[in-house]
């Protein structure tokens, strides 16, 4: 045997047929988790969570308290992940069956696309801004990087891991002595109107990491390590990085709320964002392997690579013409989705005695289970209908009509996420335990 055919280290499998190997351990499951929070999406969201007029510790509250509710959750669907050891979307297979879970992964696929895609936007974007140039090469080289990078994932994620995360925490730690040296006064500007709306910006990034958690988690070592390294890694960088958004929209944000302006208006921050923006790329490469690794639970025998390059190929088409606009509506979106959706997964996990959650071919279909899911998911658009401009406002109009039908106050301020995660507990518990009766 060669010297380099005995340090090879296996990768992830090519089709869902294939075992997966377990080789991150929980310093690798938290600096792939810290590294994926590090993102500057979640600065450019710090805008939709500030509350205006409100002193800053209320919104840095909100921003504590989302990214706790998000990261739990987060790390019980990892630890669930790697305990069962199968990706994202088969996981779902021991609560719907089979074919019934792809209906969340035709919602996964969608969702994946987007977040690549808004990634790749936001890589391009900044690195425009900070080299002065035009923005469409910079959308083509993202899309092909985080493309080849999702052809050997494993092998990226050790390097993310380990190497990467200290970069970005560096460049993180730079931006924030530069933003504390300067006054904070109270921003008069920002998207929340209560501190749960502002909470729920902040749930809705690590929940967008549900359908995807297991992904990688099938490959750490226990479920210790995926559970507290997605949640702890995850969660730390959440409160990390949309705190930063926050004060540098305070200390540099005067002129008009954008937050990539204010980075770039700390010294030395051209070069702090360039770092940011080479660390972007592992969210990219994520979404696009994890729609590959999505669509094999319904078709496990299509090899990840060639779908990776499809994804890639329309998550950088996309990015093109993209109007980052349209980011705000598609946070919320994706929580009222995903958000009951792991409230019913999670009790129906870890309420079933160990073994008894399957996941083969075999599945038998559970539909349901769907009904605390369509629960969840109406008790949240009643609780904060998503906003659509433009062609989708009559989405948003429907559900406001609701409202005025059910007597609910628009302005209510409540957390649409807890309102549909406790519907959604609440309706999957009988169910559960009438099944186990039986």
């Amino acid at each position: 045997m060669s010297t380099s055919d005995h340090v090879r280290t296996p990768d992830a499998p090519l089709t869902l047929g294939e075992a997966p190997p377990p080789t991150l351990g929980l310093r690798d499951t938290v600096g792939l988790w810290a590294n994926l929070g590090v993102s500057l999406l979640l600065p450019v969201a710090a805008v939709f969570v500030v509350l205006p007029g409100r002193p800053l510790s209320v919104t840095l509250a909100a921003i504590v308290v989302g990214a706790v509710i998000g990261s739990v959750l987060l790390g019980l669907v990892a630890a669930a992940g790697a305990r069962e050891r199968v990706p994202g979307m088969v996981l779902l297979r021991g609560l719907l069956g089979r074919r019934t879970s792809w209906l969340p992964t035709a919602f996964n696929l969608v969702q994946c696309i987007g977040w690549a895609t808004f990634e790749i936007v936001i890589i391009a974007e900044a690195a425009s801004r900070v080299l002065d140039a035009p923005r469409w090469p910079f959308v083509l080289a993202a899309g092909v990087l985080a493309t080849a990078m999702a052809l050997r994932p494993l092998g990226v994620v050790r390097v993310l891991a380990r190497y990467a995360v200290w970069a970005a925490l560096a460049a993180v730690v730079y931006l924030f002595v530069q933003v504390l040296a300067e006054p904070l006064p109270p921003l008069e500007g920002g998207g929340a109107t209560s501190f749960w709306t502002a909470a729920d910006v902040v749930i809705a990034l690590p929940v967008s990491w549900l359908p995807l958690a297991a992904d990688y988690t099938r490959h750490a070592r226990s479920t210790r390590a995926a559970g507290v390294g997605a949640g702890v890694g995850y969660g730390l960088a959440t409160v990390a990085m949309f705190t930063l958004g926050v004060l540098a929209l305070a200390a540099y944000g005067s002129g008009g709320l954008d937050v990539i302006d204010a980075l770039l208006a700390v010294p030395l921050g051209a070069l702090a964002v360039l770092v940011l923006v080479t660390v972007e790329l592992d969210e990219a490469f994520a979404n696009v392997y994890s729609t590959a690794v999505s669509a094999q639970n319904v078709v496990g025998r299509l090899d990840r690579r060639v779908l990776a390059v499809a994804v890639g190929g329309v998550a950088t088409l996309l990015a093109l013409s993209l109007d980052v606009v349209a980011y705000e509506p598609f946070l919320f979106l994706i929580g009222a989705v995903f958000v009951p959706l792991a409230g019913v997964l999670l009790v129906a996990y870890w309420l079933t005695p160990r073994g008894g959650w399957d996941t083969s071919d075999t599945a038998p279909a559970r539909p349901l289970y769907l009904l605390p899911w369509l629960a969840g998911f109406v008790a949240y658009q009643l609780t904060l209908p998503t906003y659509f401009p433009g062609p989708g406002s009559g989405w948003t109009a429907w559900w406001s009509a609701r409202q005025a039908d059910l007597g609910i106050d628009a302005g209510n301020g409540w957390s649409a996420s807890l309102v549909g995660l406790a519907v959604a507990v609440a309706l999957t518990l009988p169910l559960v335990l009438a099944g186990r009766r039986r």
